[in-house]
């Protein structure tokens, strides 16, 4: 796609024009807050801090849960405190004047739901909520006071444990090996939209790359670098920082 051919008072007449927006959203969109990302250039993967196979993959988590846990020691306590970027907040914003029908990301951070999106798809799962892979117990809060209280309770840190059974709890994200969460949910809601707007991603990951091509609507992608989307009519491209774009768009449409 072209590097940039959306001004930001253009996607302000998108947004004033559509009564159906969808959002999908990547990684890009909470560096900002200080979320590490997975695959960019510093990313997780890139990097080799944690072995993806040892961390990420189903198998070697039921085999053993430490290596992920250790991740997730580390992943919780640095996002544990960031805030929603501007661009979160203007997401929640256009959900509370009726314009957004929804947000699917790929993020596991919780940020849409602390800025006040309502809708949210999380394709690959979250913190929120964790299931004991031992007697099937779930625990559920927002905040991640499950995990502050498995890891009091466990009696193989860092693991966290379940405190009916001892056994380990598996919090509700996608490993690899696993199906995404709510993808025939997402279709159906990027289906039905008529401006979709995708948000620091680069649209290289299935099947959340499969998604912009589940409507004919206009789409504008707002990401740092190259994206994986063909281009044609009315699809537009922003290498931009999301915030500082997010900020002159919300300027056009007089919510700031």
């Amino acid at each position: 796609m072209p590097v940039s051919n959306c001004p930001p008072e253009h996607c302000a007449d998108l947004i004033r024009s559509a009564s159906r927006v969808v959002t999908l959203t990547g990684a890009g969109i909470s560096t900002s807050a200080g979320v590490p990302d997975f695959r960019g250039p510093q990313g997780l993967y890139v990097t080799r801090r944690y072995d993806p196979e040892k961390v990420f993959e189903i198998g070697g988590f039921r085999r053993e849960p430490r290596y992920f846990y250790e991740f997730s020691r580390d992943f919780v306590g640095l996002v544990r405190d960031v805030q929603p970027t501007f661009s979160h907040h203007f997401l929640a914003r256009l959900d509370r004047l009726n314009k957004l029908a929804g947000v699917v990301t790929q993020n596991i951070d919780m940020l849409h739901q602390q800025a006040g999106s309502r809708k949210v798809i999380e394709l690959h799962g979250s913190y929120y909520a964790a299931r004991c892979l031992g007697c099937g117990r779930d625990c559920r809060e927002l905040d991640y006071r499950w995990w502050e209280t498995a890891m009091q309770l466990s009696s193989t840190p860092p693991v966290a444990r379940c405190e009916s059974c001892d056994g380990v709890l598996k919090p509700d994200i996608v490993f690899f090996g696993e199906m995404v969460k709510g993808f025939e949910a997402a279709e159906a809601l990027v289906g039905g939209c008529d401006l979709l707007l995708v948000l620091g991603s680069s649209l290289q990951v299935a099947p959340a790359s499969w998604l912009p091509h589940a409507t004919d609507a206009s789409i504008v992608v707002v990401n740092r670098g190259q994206v994986a989307l063909p281009r044609s009519s009315g699809r537009y491209s922003v290498d931009s920082d999301l915030d500082d774009y997010f900020r002159k768009v919300a300027d056009c449409l007089g919510m700031r």
